[in-house]
């Protein structure tokens, strides 16, 4: 929750952020005119959105509750280290990059350890 007591994607639009998907978290299109403001991006980000929430009431979860195996959290943790131990190397890479060539090359080092995480991401 944010200090105005919104939160998510209202919290976002107030903050003057464009608005998200409130499954996937991809932004959503301007859209002028009458009506609410849309919350979803796609058809089946809303409908998992529903099951998602089927789901949870069936299990008696709340809505900030999710259930992951263990070897999704492990999976997790691992990429999340590696992206780490990548942006730690990456900034002493640049503070001492004396060319172009160098800030590129740590950078594509950098985009390679983040590259998994955007993956599970958009799955």
């Amino acid at each position: 929750m944010t200090e105005s007591g919104l939160v998510g994607a209202a919290a976002r639009v107030a903050a003057g952020d464009r608005p998200r998907c409130c499954w996937c978290q991809r932004p959503l299109a301007r859209r002028e005119g009458p009506g609410r403001p849309r919350r979803y991006c796609r058809q089946s980000c809303r409908q998992r959105d529903y099951e998602a929430r089927r789901r949870a009431a069936e299990r008696g979860l709340d809505e900030k509750e999710i259930i992951l195996t263990r070897a999704e959290l492990e999976q997790l943790r691992d990429r999340l280290w590696v992206l780490a131990c990548a942006v730690e190397d990456v900034e002493g890479d640049l503070a001492r990059a004396e060319d172009p060539a160098e800030v590129r090359a740590a950078l594509d080092w950098l985009l390679e350890a983040a590259r998994p995480l955007r993956a599970d991401a958009e799955r």
